[in-house]
């Protein structure tokens, strides 16, 4: 049974043909003329109309004879149950932006919304100004519904591929979060975020409920939450569906919302009310911020949204089968499943294509009838041609200073110390003041902890609730955003930097796995977005990990674990880049280059401890800009080495250096190449990342065939994975974190993994052939030293001050005198 278009008639669930507005509202009848209101509604049935051809239909797109099982796809993929809400949606908020000149992007969070968002932009002509070939006639309404989850194709969420998108509806959770940071900064601008009510039940989403306490009324724009309810997800209902609508109200106001409802069945009602309730609701925006903006100190507010109540695939067939569709999860994917096979569901989807009476929509040609084309605003103020929804035509570079202002002097190798972050932060200060309106800067209650505090020499903490005398740095404005949750915190620098700006997201290595899936989803969107050209370049997505593995002795297993960089790798090489600085220079230069960079996905692993400086602030940028290199100070003269000492990341290189000097006075003779990568992947092979060493390059850093022992930052297997087809991959020896780690010294924390300086001797004796049984006596001191600081740290609860206090020999902190080979250290003072 098909239901006519703008019938009242009455279905399974209890709101059908019901109309409640929130207490709040005051919209009345009469908001809409007889004409706008007819229009209106033919936007919303064409778009429904569109929606339901790009699901299922192959060609004989206007219906212009009966539908044949040919004209069908062959596999139907799509979602219809949020779609009918979308478009109605979408209609209404085209005619705020008409009559009030307003600068809005829609965002869609409910699923795989696709249909919806690309029959707007249909509409509208921007998807034709965007892929010519759908033209707005027959023939490019056929290509249109042709492509639609179809091979070669687009896919059926609101993909980068959909014009106006800045979010992916796939994966559940995100749009509040990005709808915040796509308004930060842009104070005239509305994102109106749409949330299914099965996305309503994700953590994400519930965290970003509380984003609204750190938007600035007066320096950035407004979100309007929209929650779509419609009672299912695929195959339950929702949460929010099902608790009492006063509970429902009362969360929704507890997170600072004052809320309009609007609910029903009948498009005729629905129109007139909506359309009265969204004139309140951007009345009161508008009130809120000019307020704000004309008197300083103003009470924070309660921002309107709308909880917006329709049956889920609303117009669609009310019963297939004998069991009810409309208004059930039944509705939620492809009511009719079988029209190629079955004549009965054929003629249903033909019945329903008709409902919306197709020949009022469209011409003889095949182009949007004049009614519905005047209802799209124009150009720029289309939604789905809003420049903001494709940041990079509004992206400005960063004006960043030489990184060698803050670069710290390096007089020898490892002869200062400083805390990398620390500096990092003087350089973020300027960074800040210096693009007061282009970067943000976020991180889940860490920004202090992890040495960067010196931003607020410029900056603040933006809060908008309660602000007490204690309180460090938080005022009503300011560039740092901390939030304990690093959903929000991902969500709202992806909303920034997709709408044209730029910014950093600073977070502890262990943690930053709660955002593995966000990561996954940003990195695909920007590997898609290199195939458009119509997408322009936006800034990268740089994370600063720091707090890291080797130094979380003091937190423990829980916060120990760096396998962040493995899941990085694994994406596309053309969008992820990694790197582990060893030090203050090396992190300056690495930052100031990433922060300058677009389109990319940038790890920088970095401590926030004091570590020595071993590189100065030229030879840092060159070895930066090699991403790998041999350190001729920490290596012997000769060409040909015996062996071959690598490393990657700040501790790896300390312990590494430790035990190269340790070699250079027991075993002289020894020829040793000490090899840092700081790109880690340098390593890759170059027809499998751009910047991956050719075979020839890497066999002349790291030999064909001697011995390399190689220190790295994290799990161990991800060097192999990334060498596995270098020619000297089987002499390769890998040592990393294994998964053993406590609550612990920073040295023991090192030697639980077998990465400490005495395990590292342990193996260069192991792999070079030429020294067997000569070395027997220095590996058995290896192995008593670690048994002697084991005892140590548990007698008393702190490393052996020969660890403590170590300095590289040539150092020239505590020279004590040298030979062509390095110093004359005897082990016990070199360990």
């Amino acid at each position: 049974m098909i239901r006519s278009i703008g019938s009242g008639s009455s279905g399974p669930l209890s709101w059908r043909g019901r109309l409640v507005v929130g207490v709040q509202s005051s919209a009345t009848a009469g908001v809409l003329g007889e004409s706008e209101q007819a229009d209106l509604d033919a936007w919303w049935r064409a778009a429904n109309y569109l929606s339901v051809g790009q699901i299922y239909l192959l060609d004989n797109p206007l219906l212009q004879r009966d539908l044949v099982p040919e004209d069908v796809k062959p596999r139907l993929l799509g979602h219809w149950g949020t779609t009918p809400g979308l478009n109605f949606l979408y209609a209404h908020l085209n005619r705020i932006i008409r009559n009030r000149d307003t600068d809005m992007i829609f965002m869609v969070g409910p699923g795989h919304g696709g249909p919806a968002a690309v029959a707007s932009a249909y509409l509208d002509g921007t998807y034709s100004q965007v892929y010519p070939h759908i033209t707005q006639d027959t023939d490019g309404l056929r290509k249109l519904f042709r492509q639609f989850s179809f091979p070669g194709g687009i896919p059926s969420h609101v993909a980068p591929e959909t014009p106006g998108s800045i979010h992916e509806g796939g994966e559940l959770g995100y749009v509040l979060a990005h709808a915040y940071g796509a308004v930060l900064d842009n104070p005239e601008m509305i994102a109106a975020a749409v949330i299914g009510d099965g996305e309503f039940e994700t953590g994400p989403l519930a965290s970003s409920w509380h984003a609204n306490k750190l938007l600035d009324p007066v320096m950035d724009g407004a979100v309007l939450p929209i929650l779509h309810l419609n009672g299912w997800k695929i195959a339950n209902p929702t949460v929010p569906a099902r608790i009492p609508r006063e509970e429902l109200l009362a969360l929704l106001h507890g997170y600072g919302h004052e809320v309009f409802t609007v609910e029903g069945d009948d498009p005729a009602l629905l129109h007139e009310q909506l359309a009265g309730t969204m004139d309140e609701v951007f009345e009161r925006i508008r009130a809120i911020q000019e307020e704000a903006r004309s008197t300083p100190g103003t009470p924070r507010r309660p921002w309107p949204m709308i909880l917006f109540v329709t049956p889920k695939g609303w117009t669609g067939p009310a019963v297939v089968d004998g069991l009810p569709v409309e208004g059930t999860w039944r509705a939620h994917q492809v009511p009719l499943a079988e029209t190629r096979s079955n004549p009965e569901h054929l003629v249903l989807l033909q019945e329903w294509l008709r409902s919306y009476r197709p020949d009022e929509l469209f011409d003889e040609q095949g182009r949007p009838a004049a009614r519905i084309s005047a209802l799209a605003p124009s150009g720029r103020r289309r939604m789905s041609a809003n420049p903001h929804a494709n940041g990079g035509l509004l992206r400005k570079p960063l004006q960043l200073t030489d990184f060698r202002e803050h670069a710290v002097e390096v007089s020898d190798p490892g002869a200062s110390v400083h805390e990398p972050t620390r500096l990092l932060g003087g350089y973020l200060r300027d960074v800040m003041a210096d693009n007061p309106d282009n970067f943000r800067l976020v991180g889940p209650d860490e920004t202090a902890s992890n040495r960067l505090d010196a931003v607020y020499a410029v900056t603040n903490k933006v809060w908008q609730a309660e602000i007490l005398p204690i309180d460090d740095h938080l005022a009503p404005s300011g560039r740092v955003m901390e939030i304990l949750s690093e959903h929000v915190c991902q969500g709202l620098l992806e909303g920034y930097l997709l709408t044209g700006r730029h910014g950093l997201f600073s977070c502890y290595e262990a943690f930053v796995h709660i955002v593995d899936s966000m990561f996954n989803q940003h990195a695909k969107w920007l590997r898609t977005t290199r195939s458009l050209g119509w997408r322009k370049p936006i800034g990268s997505l740089n994370y600063l990990l720091t707090s890291h593995v080797w130094r979380q002795d003091h937190n423990g297993a829980t916060h120990q674990d760096p396998g962040f960089v493995d899941l990085v790798v694994n994406k596309k090489a053309e969008v992820v880049r990694v790197y582990l600085p060893p030090d203050t220079n090396t992190l300056l230069s690495t930052a100031q280059h990433c922060l300058g960079s677009s389109d990319y996905v940038n790890v920088i692993v970095a401590g926030k401890q004091p570590v020595f400086d071993w590189l100065g602030a030229d030879d840092a940028a060159l070895h930066c800009a090699r991403g790998l290199g041999i350190w001729e100070w920490a290596s012997h003269r000769p060409e040909d080495p015996d062996v071959v000492m690598a490393c990657a990341g700040d501790v790896p290189t300390l312990e590494a250096l430790a035990a190269v000097s340790i070699l250079r006075t027991e075993v002289p003779e020894l020829r040793i190449r000490f090899v840092n990568v700081v790109d880690l992947m340098r390593l890759q092979d170059d027809h499998e990342h751009p910047h991956g060493l050719s075979d020839r390059d890497f066999d002349a850093i790291f030999t064909s065939d001697r011995p390399i022992i190689f220190a790295y930052h994290g799990y161990p297997w991800l060097i192999h994975r990334l060498t596995y087809r270098r020619n000297n991959h089987s002499g390769l020896h890998v040592r990393g974190y294994k998964e053993e780690g406590t609550t612990t010294t920073p040295f023991d924390m090192v030697m639980l993994n077998d990465i400490d300086r005495f395990h590292l001797v342990m193996d260069v004796i192991d792999q070079v052939p030429t020294l067997g049984s000569r070395a027997a006596v220095l590996r058995q001191h290896m192995v008593d030293q670690r048994a002697r600081a084991r005892r140590y740290t548990r007698e008393h609860g702190d490393d052996l001050p020969e660890v403590k206090d170590w300095v590289w020999p040539e150092s020239g902190r505590e020279r004590q005198g040298s030979d062509d080979t390095g110093a004359d250290f005897s082990p016990s003072s070199t360990v």
